[in-house]
């Protein structure tokens, strides 16, 4: 990949941008461009807001009424996200199809931020749901459905021992409480620009001179998180051995490839070398896969033939019912086994009243037996590679200097060449522009994942689908490209 050697900041006309702007990267192998027409995209913009508006009474109604009580006018605060001046109020969600509260039909490229990777509503989880529910949701003791969840994580993902969460956020936490406790060490090690969950010690970024920062958005961190945690940019061998060296660092906790702030591939022999510098230094190594499993059945870890001490995965699971699991080592798990007994084990920091419950336990059964299986990948994985080739050949028809990555059954464009690391991901952004081309698809019945360019396939997806996208995404560009 070329050196990135600048980017053009671009800014709508309102802030005073020229009429028009070259969207590239400079780099010692790409020097042609296309022109894209701020004033244009700008335009282009108001009028798909417009029509937003027009197409979603419904939703607009139920937005207004839903501010009164809550937060951010939304259950969730990330449901802002979305492009379009309120949120689409969803009425039913089935296989790779939603349909919102006035009656428009999307093909869904997010599927629930991976939640609903095996797709909505599927038969066998909405048949274990209902069966559990007339059988009792939660006992605080296992259910017979437990043994089987536990013998097919340890079969798909290679760990020896598990326990269970609800959320991968939760999963994570765990993870660092028993890596801290059994090395004895106090501090972490993530990935620069990662995202593994709400959890506290995670929500960091590396600052200009190698230093822990707060990362933008976070609000009311607990404590300085370099207090906490060290930074290593991804693909950075030589970081990673410098950082772990310093000696107090229980456990690196990392994804396969970032997909958080866009998909960044991990450089050949990079795996090897992070393996081989956290044993050097006797830092254990937590690969959490909740974004991609999309890679296969066992995810990355299976795939790339990945070593890791410990091993989260949550969101698909349980078909989108709340579930998360985390994996150990049999050499991780007889030192926790040791500690966690007694009376004293419901405050050790791990684990919940809800966690693991007969409904979790019967989705999470359902899922696993019926969905993310290798038939199941063999339908996903080549229809990200269709959508991929979709994408290049719109925006190399129109010679624009963008790039398409894709991650198993999950794809994404960029509007430069790859980045190497999460900084450079980061830098890479064009709200406006992002903004323009997933308001675009809305209007036209194709919903994108909102955080990035990402669309994520499921085995519902057709060849149909992929086109539909291919089309809608050439004409939004078409529309902006000088």
């Amino acid at each position: 990949m070329g050196h990135r050697d600048s980017l053009q900041t671009v800014q709508p006309p309102n802030q005073g941008a020229p009429k028009t702007v070259l969207i590239q990267i400079a780099s010692a192998d790409m020097v042609a461009a296309r022109i894209i027409d701020r004033t244009r995209l700008a335009d282009g913009f108001e009028a798909e807001e417009e029509l937003f508006k027009k197409r979603n009474p419904n939703s607009a109604r139920l937005a207004k009424a839903s501010s009164a009580h809550f937060l951010a006018s939304v259950p969730m605060p990330w449901m802002t996200r979305w492009p379009g001046a309120f949120p689409l109020f969803i009425d039913k969600a089935e296989r790779a199809r939603c349909i919102d509260v006035d009656g428009h039909e999307y093909v869904d490229f997010c599927m629930g931020d991976t939640g609903a990777m095996t797709g909505h509503s599927i038969s066998a989880v909405s048949k274990a749901v209902r069966r559990q529910t007339k059988r009792g949701l939660t006992t605080m003791l296992p259910s017979e459905d437990a043994a089987w969840v536990a013998d097919e994580l340890a079969s798909r993902f290679g760990l020896a021992k598990w326990q269970l969460a609800m959320t991968a956020t939760d999963a994570n936490r765990f993870i660092l409480r028993i890596a801290r406790h059994v090395t004895k060490r106090p501090k972490i090690a993530v990935i620069d620009w990662c995202y593994h969950g709400t959890v506290d010690e995670t929500l960091v970024i590396r600052g200009p001179g190698g230093e822990t920062l707060k990362r933008p958005g976070a609000i009311g961190p607990q404590v300085d998180p370099a207090l906490t945690t060290r930074v290593i940019p991804f693909n950075d061998l030589s970081e990673l051995d410098r950082t772990l060296a310093i000696g107090d660092v229980a456990v690196l906790l990392m994804e396969p490839a970032l997909t958080n702030i866009g998909i960044v591939l991990p450089d050949p022999g990079y795996h090897e070398g992070v393996r081989e510098i956290t044993r050097k230094h006797g830092v254990l190594l937590a690969i959490d896969e909740t974004h991609t499993i999309c890679v296969g059945p066992g995810g990355a870890t299976k795939a790339w033939n990945l070593e890791p001490d410990l091993f989260v995965i949550g969101k698909p699971i349980a078909g989108g019912v709340p579930a998360a699991a985390y994996g150990m080592t049999q050499e991780i798990a007889t030192l926790v086994e040791r500690d966690i007994h007694g009376h004293e084990i419901d405050v050790s920091g791990i684990g919940g009243t809800l966690t693991g419950s007969a409904l979790a336990m019967a989705a999470i059964r359902a899922t696993l037996s019926s969905s993310l299986r290798e038939q199941d990948f063999a339908k996903s994985i080549p229809l990200a590679q269709s959508w991929t080739s979709g994408v290049r050949s719109s925006y190399e028809a129109v010679s624009l200097p963008w790039h398409v990555q894709q991650l198993g059954g999950r794809a994404e464009y960029w509007f430069c060449p790859p980045p190497k690391n999460g900084a450079e991901a980061a830098a890479s952004g064009d709200a406006l522009l992002e903004s323009f081309l997933h308001l675009f698809a809305l209007n036209r019945g194709v919903l994108l994942t909102p955080f990035h360019n990402m669309a994520l396939m499921s085995p519902f997806h057709t060849e149909d689908d992929v086109q539909r996208h291919t089309r809608v995404f050439a004409e939004a560009i078409l529309q902006i490209t000088d």
